[in-house]
């Protein structure tokens, strides 16, 4: 074979690959455009859990730079137009993996990636509707008539993505272990087993992943983390890779001679 031949497949695929990406991008500017018209709608919309937890007569967040507002604006149009282009940009990723998958490969792809996706806006939804409200009015609550919060809009914004992130994240476990369970990495008995352990483990990472500092974020993370812990032994004794039992050698009967 020659040096041409070899490196054919490889070129093509190189190629479709840079045809793959150059869709998406083009997609997500699509998006970004589209979104970037409705960015100050979307930033109100972040903003609605917390202009009830602010003092009364407060209802607005301030800016301490002159090109902060476009910047802020920027960046909800890009956030958007990210989800606007995330059907294409699946779509690409599927397309550029399946043909190297075989027909069982591509049915837990399929169903991996739609599972990731319900579960990732579960924990966004969950951060945005429970823990946001709840968050922001214990961390207000110190307002007094002499302790006014300023708060900026920059600064919000940057929280608010970072917790919906994580919460999108860390909603994950339940796959993650399904996926373990699968490789016949764990048990549901050995998770079971562990549960001391993972405790101690989701009140770290919660610590790490929640921006703000307070414990009371943090246990509003660690709490629907330990439940999902819960779910994900459940999981893995419904769909872990089952043991085979171990052959039965025939049984001899002695002869008398």
């Amino acid at each position: 074979m020659s040096d041409i031949e070899t490196r054919m497949p490889l070129t093509e695929h190189l190629r479709e690959l840079r045809k793959r990406l150059v869709i998406s991008v083009i997609a997500i500017a699509i998006g970004f455009g589209i979104a970037y018209n409705f960015s100050a709608e979307l930033y109100t919309v972040l903003t609605r859990p917390l202009i009830p937890a602010l003092p009364p007569g407060q209802d607005y967040l301030v800016f301490s730079g002159i090109v902060e507002p476009f910047f802020i604006y920027l960046k909800v149009g890009f956030v958007g137009g990210v989800i606007l282009a995330s059907p294409v940009v699946l779509y690409q990723v599927w397309a550029f993996v399946a043909p190297a998958l075989y027909n069982e490969e591509k049915r837990w792809f399929i169903s991996i990636v739609i599972f990731s996706l319900v579960l990732f806006i579960s924990g966004a939804l969950f951060a945005y509707f429970v823990v946001f409200p709840f968050g922001f009015k214990y961390l207000l609550g110190y307002s007094s008539s002499e302790l006014r919060p300023l708060l900026s809009m920059g600064e919000y914004f940057s929280m608010v993505t970072k917790l919906l992130l994580a919460f999108g994240v860390v909603f994950q476990l339940p796959l993650a272990i399904l996926v373990l369970a699968r490789l016949g990495i764990v048990t549901a008995g050995q998770l079971l087993r562990w549960w001391r352990y993972a405790i101690v483990i989701i009140l770290i990472v919660s610590a790490i992943l929640t921006p703000t500092p307070d414990v009371f974020n943090q246990l509003l993370m660690a709490g629907p983390l330990a439940f999902l812990y819960c779910v994900g032994i459940i999981v893995a004794k419904l769909f872990g890779k089952k043991k085979k039992a171990p052959l039965q050698e025939p049984e001899t009967e002695d002869k008398e001679e």
